[in-house]
């Protein structure tokens, strides 16, 4: 297993998606039941197979990541060979915890922040990084916050 097992909430609803990778592997309804109920360690190898494919064409269209704490904010752009980063560390005057926060700070309370930027190669398959740092706590971010904070760089 390249990453994980999805839940049954995700499963539900990618159950379609999940009904054709069965045929696709010559496994029909009844047949799926009989597996389920007499190898269910051989279906749990299926559905972990099905897993690992759609979380890489997942993983795969990922561009951008952030994670944020109370004084910090890291946003990270997944390129093809590296990941660049913008980090953000505010003093006990600013609170970059929320959208909301992190505007405010952008916006009034540049004197509280100090910025820092670097770049590194993956240190494994750039997916596999992708899902490491979300199962740290990453979550997807957006284009136009990167942009921002590369404008708020100078």
């Amino acid at each position: 297993m390249k990453f994980r097992i999805l839940r049954d909430e995700e499963l539900k609803v990618l159950e379609e998606d999940l009904k054709h990778f069965l045929i696709a592997n010559g496994i029909d309804g009844d047949l799926w039941k009989e597996i389920n109920e007499n190898d269910p360690d051989k279906a749990i190898d299926l559905v972990a197979v099905f897993s690992d494919m759609v979380l890489q064409k997942v993983y795969e269209n990922v561009r951008f990541l952030e994670f944020r704490s109370k004084q910090s904010c890291f946003v990270f752009k997944l390129n093809a060979q590296n990941i660049e980063l913008i980090a953000v560390q505010g003093n006990d005057n600013v609170d970059l915890s929320t959208p909301d926060s992190i505007h405010e700070a952008l916006t009034s309370r540049t004197q509280d922040l100090q910025f820092f930027r670097s770049e590194k190669k993956y240190a494994q398959n750039r997916e596999e990084e992708i899902h490491k740092m979300i199962t740290d706590g990453c979550v997807p971010s957006h284009e136009a916050f990167w942009m921002q904070l590369e404008k708020a760089l100078g």
